[in-house]
């Protein structure tokens, strides 16, 4: 099955199939605030529903890497930068929502709103951190970075994950619902987990190495 995967992912076909399925939560959004079918309060369900999908797709993203090891699916290293632009894509969706249905793009009570509501600038704030990875996430930029200077720069992920999770965990305490909030937890932390390891474990090696180098020395 993998092998199926990584060769579809892999192929011409790959990336735009990526695309296509990345855009169906908006298409069904657009779709659904047209033919009526959001509910009593369209506005509000356009401003959560965009928002669930922000952080659905930075799950996606921070499960690129394990997926890739751990199934052995290379091929998903080719979408990653894809993935993370849909991040911004839903995060910007969220926001632009967010400007309109809740405050009628009046900029100054969207600044007074944004520093007067917690969990409104921890949302804001992790939009702004995503920005310069959308923007770096070409080929030039990376030239122009340099691979360590944009690879440490694209680390602000992790940072963004602790907010978008807060903002989350915020917005769903108002109506004391904590289950969602609580699996998307679950499934940030294990992700991030498994990247870390990933990470740690060439020191790790080492260290075990050197340590038992230096017992049988002994």
């Amino acid at each position: 099955m993998r092998v199926v995967i990584n060769r579809l992912l892999s192929g011409k076909a790959g990336k735009p199939l990526w695309f296509l399925l990345s855009c169906l939560p908006a298409v069904w959004l657009v779709f659904a605030a047209l033919s009526d079918q959001l509910g009593a309060n369209p506005a509000e369900a356009l401003v959560r529903s965009s928002g669930d999908w922000t952080l659905r797709a930075l799950c996606v993203v921070l499960a690129v890497t394990p997926a890739r090891t751990v199934l052995g699916i290379p091929a998903l290293a080719r979408l990653r930068r894809m993935a993370g632009l849909f991040v911004y894509f839903y995060g910007l969706l969220h926001l632009l929502a967010y400007a309109w249905f809740d405050m009628g793009f009046e900029v100054a009570d969207i600044a007074k709103d944004i520093a007067k509501r917690p969990f409104i600038l921890v949302g804001f704030t992790a939009f702004v951190l995503l920005t310069p990875l959308a923007l770096t996430s070409f080929n030039r930029a990376i030239k122009a970075l340099g691979g360590k200077r944009w690879q440490m720069l694209h680390r602000v992920v992790y940072a963004v994950a602790g907010l978008a999770l807060l903002h989350f965990f915020w917005m769903r305490a108002g109506k004391n619902n904590f289950a969602e909030v609580a699996v998307y937890a679950l499934i940030v932390g294990v992700l991030l987990v498994l990247r870390l390891q990933r990470r740690l474990q060439p020191a790790l090696r080492a260290y075990f190495a050197t340590a038992v180098a230096g017992g049988t020395g002994k």
